[in-house]
């Protein structure tokens, strides 16, 4: 059997066993490429057309034995290959913290949030880090800049320790345990934040893939906005005078604006829309009533 076909194969497969795709890929085939290729010791970008080989027994064997595993375990394929990919860029990743899917890391690329941002931009703060995606993003993007990259998981620190040095940035990226900003270390420039945000409804509705990832990553309360109220509230005292936020909110804007109505705030585009990350400046949070 050739690659193409064994690819070909595994789509079927996946396709029948109808798994949820959602962590890097978002289709049958792209999912059964990465595995494959994966599996095959090939780079996932290998063009199959110009190389299609044929297989040996053992080959196929470890191949169809990786999609067996993602059809029967339900776990998303990064936790079954250790590793993630965020605007190109690999990370380690296993369960003790969140698959890296940010779209914060569009925004940061994509340099939608420059505006406004300034020459003296130089502290930033990753809340929530997870396994570090952003904080390494942000430190490639921004090379000038030292960023805290904070979280309540100590299980999570430990993978984003190894994202860190993976990508040597132990000298401008720091790492340190905290309760949202209680042991942040401010004020900051700019603070980028991936919190857990999804309400109780959909919680309770997630497929097997996503309830695989850390529940303390992803759940946040009734409608989704229990950290984010704590955040908000707490963020004025942790920003420089120049500072924003860099906030996603994914699924749940509807929420957001029922329990910030008053706040002024600007939608970011990302290749989901305008309507899952958001920017606020400290001046609109001051003048929030909130904090009035």
């Amino acid at each position: 059997m050739k690659l193409q076909e064994l690819i070909l194969e595994a789509t079927n497969q996946l396709t029948q066993a109808k798994v949820i795709f959602g962590h890097g890929t978002n289709n049958a085939h792209d999912e059964a490429s990465w595995l494959v290729l994966w599996s095959l010791g090939m780079t996932l970008d290998t063009d199959t057309t110009l190389s299609n080989p044929e297989l040996s027994g053992p080959q196929l064997e470890r191949a169809r034995s990786l999609i067996e595993d993602r059809i029967t375990k339900r776990l998303p394929s990064a936790y079954l290959t250790g590793e993630a990919w965020l605007q190109g860029i690999p990370f380690f990743v296993d369960q003790r913290s969140i698959i890296p899917r940010s779209l914060i890391a569009e925004c940061l690329v994509n340099a939608n949030i420059d505006p406004w941002l300034s020459l003296h931009t130089s502290r930033v703060l990753d809340l929530c880090t997870g396994n570090a995606s952003l904080a390494v993003i942000c430190a490639m993007v921004y090379p000038e800049v030292q960023i805290d990259a904070i979280d309540i998981s100590v299980e999570a620190l430990e993978v984003a320790r190894i994202n860190v040095e993976r990508h040597m940035l132990t000298d401008r990226v720091t790492l340190n345990i905290s309760d949202g900003l209680e042991f942040a270390n401010g004020p900051y420039d700019l603070i980028l934040c991936n919190p857990p945000y999804v309400n109780s409804q959909s919680m309770s509705e997630l497929p097997l893939e996503f309830k695989a990832e850390p529940a303390l990553s992803l759940n946040g309360g009734t409608d989704g906005m229990d950290f984010i109220r704590k955040f908000l509230r707490d963020a004025p005292n942790h920003l420089s005078d120049i500072g924003v936020i860099v906030l996603e909110v994914g699924h749940e804007r509807a929420h957001f604006e029922t329990a910030f109505s008053l706040l002024e705030c600007v939608w970011l585009e990302t290749s989901m829309g305008e309507d899952q990350v958001l920017l606020i400046t400290k001046n609109a949070l001051l003048n929030y009533p909130l904090h009035q």
